[in-house]
């Protein structure tokens, strides 16, 4: 499979990109600038890609056979990342390209039946977290909004760090998945292990869901 990934040198990106390529597929990156060259694994195509220029998404994801957005926002300007997305997805809509964003775990509803997200209860994020996890709720909210375009749109659990590559995950749809100690979590290896999983099997076309162990 071609696969271009956006945030190809960030956390999850560079995750994805090395466990897509460790799978045999064919891997494009899309930089911002040539000096993210020296970030990526031999192996991988480069493609300098604005995401806030149409037409440079266009050209960069013309011939490939998904894309996987792993894009960001820095600190304090969490909201740029709404607009982000609305890029790729319009890009994604113009080329007829399938593409798996990836997302916050905002929405997620939380377990034996609260009536909270994970944004909503009052006490369940440190208040540094919470404008990241606004930005991510309203990412979300325009996705499953978005009726032109094949997303997929793919929320971590409460704790995203990095750590060892096991290969096995529970996966869901809407609700925070904890383990028998209440945890909640993922390393970016798995994640990135989930994020190509679904890149091959396409079970959850305009659809959401999320890992965790």
């Amino acid at each position: 499979m071609k696969l271009i990934v956006f945030g190809a040198t960030g956390n999850v990106g560079s995750r994805v990109v090395t466990e897509a390529l460790a799978r045999g597929h064919l891997v494009t990156a899309a930089i911002r600038n040539e000096a993210a060259i020296a970030k990526l694994p031999e192996g991988v195509r480069p493609v300098i890609a604005d995401a806030t220029d149409p037409a440079t998404l266009v050209a960069a994801m013309e011939s490939q056979d998904l894309a996987i957005s792993a894009l960001r926002s820095a600190p304090g300007r969490e909201g740029e990342i709404v607009a982000l997305t609305r890029s790729i997805l319009n890009a994604a809509s113009r080329t007829g390209l399938r593409v798996i964003i990836v997302g916050g775990a905002a929405r997620l509803h939380l377990p034996k039946g609260s009536p909270h997200t994970v944004l909503s209860d009052p006490d369940f994020l440190p208040d540094n977290i919470v404008p990241t996890a606004r930005a991510s709720m309203a990412q979300w909210e325009l996705c499953a909004s978005e009726t032109s375009a094949n997303w997929t749109y793919a929320s971590p659990p409460a704790l995203l760090q990095p750590g060892p590559r096991l290969g096995a995950f529970r996966t869901g749809t809407d609700t925070l998945l904890v383990d028998e100690l209440g945890n909640s979590e993922i390393s970016m290896e798995d994640f990135a292990v989930a994020l190509v999983d679904e890149a091959q099997s396409a079970n959850f076309q305009c659809a959401a869901f999320t890992v965790g162990y």
